[in-house]
């Protein structure tokens, strides 16, 4: 496996780095762009996973030495045609609340009979401003009525995934860490750099 000094990740959401932390182990060393200041912020203006992922990872690595990796994903509801798919972190009305955020899809999901859902995460590789690769990940649920469990972040309190009957809030760290969407996006990321394809 190639020796990397650090992996920066394209973001400012302290779970998600947290996240990516404990997914990659002690592999890198993990930085996200609060690590350097006076990096702007990159608009988010894309309609699709791989979009936003693409102008996060060649916004930041223009601007910065090193890999790259920026992550976008979010919840797709069946019952509300795709929503909030690239709007999730800002569903409920305000960018980050994940309380809001729940409420929301808790109001939106009531009377619905059909509650099936997937968590989508879409990576992007970039290095010196140009894309490196794609990595993707996916797992599929349902949605609970109400919300359950203190773990995880996000919409984590109300999806259970496929084959379980708690929600990943529920289920804790280390079974989210081998099934999730973003563990899957990560371990296709993994597998990538060690089988020496970037160095």
């Amino acid at each position: 496996m190639p020796t990397l000094p650090n992996l920066i990740i394209a973001t400012r959401n302290s779970h998600k780095t947290e996240e990516i932390r404990h997914l990659l182990g002690h592999r890198f060393e993990i930085l996200d762009v609060t690590a350097f200041p006076d990096l702007p912020e990159i608009e988010e203006t894309g309609t699709t996973f791989i979009e936003n992922a693409r102008l996060k990872a060649l916004g930041i690595s223009n601007r910065i030495d090193g890999w790259v990796l920026a992550d976008d994903s979010g919840l797709e509801v069946d019952a509300l045609d795709g929503a909030p798919g690239v709007w999730s972190s800002s569903f409920g009305g305000e960018e980050g609340n994940h309380e809001k955020n729940n409420q929301r899809l808790v109001a939106e999901m009531e009377g619905k009979t059909n509650r099936r859902a997937r968590f989508l995460c879409t990576l992007v590789l970039a290095k010196d401003g140009t894309e490196q690769a794609v990595f993707r990940g996916t797992v599929d649920g349902t949605i609970t009525a109400t919300p359950a469990g203190s773990g995880g972040f996000g919409y984590d309190p109300l999806f259970i995934p496929e084959g379980y009957e708690e929600t990943l809030a529920v289920l804790g760290t280390e079974i989210k860490g081998r099934l999730s969407h973003r563990a899957k996006a990560i371990a296709s990321f993994v597998e990538a750099m060690e089988s020496d394809k970037f160095s």
